[in-house]
């Protein structure tokens, strides 16, 4: 791979990037723009509209309403015939006084004044309880609607009515737009989901290239121990790979002892606004997990871990080979790691030769950790690796820096390398080595005989599936006559197994 041309690669792949967000966010402001026009425009009409439908009813509407505050007022039913009763109530006064009126006038009378007690006792005799149950009684609607005064003139047509309850308001209808306090918050909540997806995004990519520009350009420490940086053998291969808006890998290879170099960017998810809300809560930090997947033949048998104090119980617990070969490791005469630090080793003689003076000087001690590694969480050696297909592997945590102090992670990166050449040289002595085999070998016949009695399930059960496959076979050519003696046989077995056995002694 040619080197000349990575920082201009970079570069170039940098502009695009910022060419192709910038076009982005001009797109989404012209939609959002174009959103907020067409809700504003449907407002106006709909507007109109209303105002246009109930053009010159506001004057009819008022008379309504004053109509509705006057008490109402039900007439009395009126009869379809003389002497006819109908379900609407009783019969009304002024039709009954105009009968008799007839009547005596076709008899050569004249009516008279006394007689009209004589008219009120004609209609109640129309008047059935039964029938109008649940009206007021009409010989009493009759006295209060009529007065001494009139009852007296003869041919009287007009009598009071009994005032109705007057009827309740109606609501106002309202005049003018709806209220759109949904549409706006939902409009509001989606622009600013989009800046922060837009902004967190761009962000999450400005610190991957950074560490991509330090680390890994020309005459950078990768450059300088690996022959191929990315995932392409071409000039114009990309360096980091993105797996998500927050996830971005670096792949490396062509170096000793170790097959391969991955490196993985998990920063934090600034492009989901509520995952940033819920870091408001839950506070978390920008990290990188590096693996190096080492050789078969350059790494011994080494279970060994440094991890901060706080986060070094949890880690023996949740790593198996943690749990199976290693322990806590206290070194008290000679110098040793930072107090915020502790060492997890399968043996002594392990951490003492992999944790050389030099070493704590420069990264792991008192005074260089402070100054220098604050950004280092953990790093775990093993030749037993539980997850994935590469058994022998080198594994760091750290956080990531700003990308203006990408520099504070130098030495954490060049301790990285310096563990791949101390892991690949070093070899065990032979009192630690038999130690270490005698450890294995007996991990190994614990996991064999947790995993026979399901290698002894496994067996049964493809024994009965050979049985039940050979009797299908045997029942297809058999005669109906012949399957069906088999299954009597078999049917008293079964039940023979099935009884309680008795056990018969001989008296003497």
């Amino acid at each position: 791979m040619g080197k000349s041309g990575r920082a201009s690669e970079i570069q170039r792949w940098i502009n695009s990037m910022l060419r192709i967000d910038r076009l982005s966010w001009w797109l989404v402001v012209v939609a959002v723009l174009a959103l907020l026009g067409q809700e504003i425009a449907r407002s106006s009409a709909l507007v109109v509209a209303v105002s246009a439908e109930f053009e010159g009813f506001g004057d009819e509407l008022e008379e309504i309403e004053d109509e509705l505050e006057q008490p109402f007022v039900v007439p009395p039913p009126v009869l379809k015939e003389p002497g006819f009763q109908n379900d609407r109530g009783p019969p009304s006064v002024e039709l009954v006084e105009d009968q008799v009126q007839d009547q005596e006038l076709g008899r050569g009378g004249s009516p008279v004044a006394h007689e009209a007690p004589e008219v009120g006792k004609k209609v109640a005799d129309f008047w059935d309880e039964d029938e109008f149950e649940g009206f007021e009684d009409f010989s009493e609607a009759n006295h209060a609607s009529v007065s001494p005064k009139e009852g007296s003139a003869a041919g009287s047509k007009e009598s009071a009515p009994a005032p109705a309850a007057a009827a309740p308001k109606k609501a106002p209808v309202p005049r003018g737009p709806q209220s759109y306090y949904t549409e706006v918050a939902g409009t509001l909540f989606l622009i600013a989901y989009l800046t922060y997806y837009f902004i967190g995004r761009k962000r999450n990519e400005k610190l991957a290239l950074a560490w991509a520009t330090h680390f890994a350009c020309k005459d950078g420490i990768f450059d300088k121990n690996f022959s191929l940086l990315g995932t392409g053998d071409g000039v114009d291969s990309p360096l980091l790979m993105k797996e998500g808006q927050n996830v971005f890998k670096f792949y490396a290879s062509g170096r000793r002892y170790c097959e391969s170099f991955l490196a993985t960017m998990d920063f934090r998810s600034r492009h989901d606004m509520i995952a940033l809300l819920w870091h408001l809560v839950s506070p978390q930090k920008d990290e990188m997990t590096i693996d190096v997947h080492m050789n078969e033949d350059a790494m011994d048998s080494v279970v060994f871990a440094v991890a901060r104090r706080k986060n070094a119980k949890s880690m023996l617990k949740e790593r198996a080979d943690l749990q199976q070969f290693a322990s806590i490791v206290n070194v008290t005469n000679r110098k040793w790691l930072s107090e915020e630090l502790t060492a997890i080793s399968e043996s002594r003689e392990v951490a003492l030769d992999l944790m050389t003076d030099a070493l704590l000087e420069q990264v792991f001690g008192e005074k260089a950790f402070e100054k220098f590694s604050s950004h280092f969480i953990s790093l775990h050696f093993t030749d037993h690796n539980p997850y994935g297909a590469h058994k022998k592997i080198l594994r760091f945590k750290f956080t990531i820096p700003s990308e203006d102090q990408m520099s504070e992670m130098t030495r954490l990166i060049t301790t990285v390398i310096y563990f791949i050449d101390a892991v690949g040289r070093y070899k065990l002595s032979p009192q630690a080595r038999a130690k270490a085999d005698a450890i294995r070998d007996k991990v190994a016949r614990q996991v064999f005989k947790e995993t026979e009695k399901d290698r002894q399930e496994a067996l049964l059960r493809r024994k009965e599936e050979r049985r039940k496959a050979l009797e299908e076979a045997e029942a297809a050519r058999l005669s109906p006559e012949a399957l069906r003696r088999r299954e009597d046989k078999e049917r008293a077995r079964q039940m023979k197994k099935s009884m309680p056995k008795i056990k018969m002694t001989r008296a003497h």
